[in-house]
């Protein structure tokens, strides 16, 4: 397949990936993007009674294991060209509200349960790149852009520097499917030019549409197989619209298809960006918030092992996830203040405090 150049413009080029070191670093900032959407697409989730909700449930569940699949992906990217992935790290949690990553100020991010804001937040984090849109290293306005700048350094680099001293990474750090599974998405080895930009066509094509304005990124609906999937922020838009797409319609004519229902009584009242300060030291929440944050902490350490030479523990990540989920739902069933429910905290709890 052939992957055209990214658009270009003055302000792109002044801000070029022009080294390996510039290189390794948005990488580890792509890692940072894709790990700073689970915690409120984990919110969200975990909000939703799956049974009076079972299309929002699926539509959430699913794009956040494809996040997870992002996630992965940077990381063979970053150990592709010799990088090592850190996400055991202050970084990786600042505090909600917060930013995308070197990304556009004006976007926030918060732990909300499932509804119009969440949707709103959801919509704005996944949208396409505008039509002709530049690369953008760095303040990018949508990730599309932001990938399209890594593209762009990639191929430059192999360009001056050549495709092996680009790609020097150890193999036996990559995560391959036999790893990973769970997800219409490809999972594949990163070793050279050819691996790596199918790698960022698989994150951009997921989350806003195949090149050319399409609702759908190319691959198997999982839950559905006789669909085709529709990219990130056109399941949004399903939900919104209360209706899902089918074949013949575009983003402009918007979901013509089935309707979609979702029940508001079917979602927890999560108190809006949990914090552990909000409970006194010693309460049943902060307790729980407590063995929560420190077992998402242990998750991370676990997830940097996997892709820092130990890809078999990335089993070992999934379970603790399970576990996971089970004490965020326990949280959301527990009520707090003024008719909301508790929730999970998303806290960088340094190491001696584990």
């Amino acid at each position: 397949m052939e992957h055209p150049r990214p658009p270009e413009s003055a302000a792109a080029s002044a801000a070029r990936i022009d080294t390996l070191d510039s290189l390794r670093e948005h990488l580890q900032w792509a890692i940072e993007l894709e790990h700073a959407t689970l915690p409120p697409y984990l919110c969200a989730l975990y909000s939703l009674d799956p049974d009076r909700n079972p299309e929002a449930a699926e539509v959430v569940g699913g794009v956040f294991v494809e996040e997870m699949l992002h996630l992965v992906l940077a990381a063979n990217l970053l150990n592709a060209v010799g990088g090592r992935p850190r996400l055991d790290r202050p970084e990786m949690l600042p505090p909600h509200p917060r930013r995308l990553p070197h990304g556009d100020r004006s976007l926030e991010l918060s732990l909300l349960p499932f509804g119009a804001e969440a949707l709103e937040m959801f919509l704005r984090l996944e949208r396409p790149a505008p039509p002709g849109g530049p690369a953008e290293g760095d303040a990018y306005e949508t990730i599309g852009q932001f990938y399209a700048a890594i593209e762009q350094g990639l191929r430059d680099l192999c360009d001056r520097l050549g495709e092996q001293a680009v790609f020097c990474g150890d193999p036996s750090r990559q995560v391959s499917a036999g790893h990973f599974r769970h997800t219409a998405g490809r999972l594949a080895a990163v070793d050279g030019l050819k691996s790596a930009l199918a790698a960022l066509e698989e994150i951009v094509e997921q989350g806003e549409g195949a090149a050319g304005g399409e609702v759908w990124d190319g691959d198997q609906d999982v839950f559905h197989p006789e669909r085709d999937e529709v990219a990130h922020y056109y399941r949004f838009q399903e939900l919104k619209a209360g209706r899902r797409y089918q074949r013949g319609d575009t983003p402009q004519t918007g979901p013509t298809g089935e309707t979609i229902s979702v029940d508001p009584a079917g979602v927890l009242p999560m108190r809006r960006n949990p914090r552990l300060a909000d409970h006194a030291p010693g309460s049943p929440i902060r307790a729980a918030q407590e063995e929560f944050g420190h077992g998402y902490r242990d998750l991370l350490q676990v997830l940097q092992q996997a892709f820092n030479g130990h890809p078999e523990l990335l089993g070992q990540a999934t379970r603790a996830m399970y576990a996971l989920k089970a004490q965020a739902q326990a949280l959301m069933r527990t009520p707090d203040e003024d008719g909301t429910t508790a929730g999970p905290i998303f806290e960088y709890l340094p190491p001696e405090s584990r």
